[in-house]
């Protein structure tokens, strides 16, 4: 068993800047690849970056590239996203994941991830 907390979400006007953090416990974080994923009202849940178990491949969303950046810490057992250049539209829960499946690349599909957290919800004025 994983568990995931995420927290840093909030409301920011457009082209600030929000860190979120998602902190994980119950299994060797070091294994773990860990994504992020958000879900805008009314839409599906997207992928938006995802991060291998030694922080050595990264992947992104193309509607993030340039802006997000995430990144892990394994002595702390977290994982971090930081968002820059926020637009109205990346509003949404963001939603950390862990992937039990010890990878050298990161998965960008939510079927592939194992555990969730609660969601954390951001929110970018205009």
């Amino acid at each position: 068993q994983v568990q995931l907390v995420e927290s840093g979400g909030g409301l920011v006007q457009a082209g600030g800047s929000l860190r979120l953090s998602c902190a994980a416990s119950g299994r060797s974080f070091s294994t773990l690849g860990m994504g992020w994923f958000r879900q805008a009202p009314g839409k599906e849940r997207e992928f938006v970056a995802a991060i291998n178990w030694s922080g050595g491949n990264t992947k992104y969303a193309d509607s993030v590239k340039g802006r997000f950046t995430i990144s892990r810490d394994n002595a702390k057992n977290t994982v971090y996203l930081q968002m820059n250049s926020l637009k109205p539209e990346d509003t949404a829960v963001y939603y950390c994941a862990a992937d039990t499946y010890v990878s050298r690349y990161p998965p960008m599909q939510s079927r592939e991830y194992d555990y969730w957290g609660q969601g954390t919800q951001v929110t970018v004025s205009s």
